[in-house]
């Protein structure tokens, strides 16, 4: 009895001590289901000196094994579909999947094409989207920051102050400068 007690409050310290450091430093793996390489870039581009995303303690990971949030770029071909599935069953739970881009959400420009099944959520769930053709870099930023807030809640507060010290464009200003840009204002 009390060796079975003892070995249920391990379980539950070591299951608080694995969500508090997946909430504190999330782990990403990047995929590109056949994109043009735009999104692709933006996302490298979180990571230079200029945004340097792992301020938020966010690490891009080489192994699905490693990683805790899938990021995706691209509509889902019918080539890609197998390997994406296999690489969303190769992470740990829990696990989370972004979708980035117009593509990964809806097909995009791409989207009717023989090859084409859809966005990334026609194949595997998706947690969070990131629109844009391609989405900026802070768009990038402010949609992982979303999910680390859902993760934990009460770092809400931190997350947004490192967001104002990194100069990150809050996403309504970007959605009124994209507009102001294309005319369509």
């Amino acid at each position: 009895m009390m060796i079975q007690g003892s070995t249920q409050n391990l379980r539950q310290l070591l299951q608080r001590v694995r969500n508090w450091a997946l909430a504190n430093s999330p782990w990403l793996v990047h995929y590109n289901s056949g994109s043009c390489n735009g999104c692709d870039i933006e996302i490298l581009a979180t990571l230079t000196p200029r945004y340097d995303l792992e301020r938020l303690g966010i690490k891009l990971q080489g192994s699905p094994r490693h990683a805790d949030v899938l990021v995706c770029t691209g509509p889902v071909t019918r080539q890609s579909r197998e390997r994406l599935i296999r690489i969303y069953e190769q992470m740990p739970e829990p696990k989370f999947v972004v979708a980035v881009g117009t593509c990964s959400i809806s097909g995009g420009a791409f989207r009717g094409c023989y090859n084409i099944l859809g966005g990334v959520d026609a194949v595997i769930p998706v947690d969070a989207y990131i629109p844009g053709c391609p989405p900026r870099p802070e768009a990038v930023i402010h949609g992982v920051a979303a999910l680390l807030k859902q993760l934990q809640p009460q770092r809400a507060a931190e997350i947004d102050h490192l967001l104002a010290d990194m100069g990150a464009t809050p996403e309504e200003e970007l959605i009124d400068e994209r507009a102001e840009l294309s005319g369509t204002r």
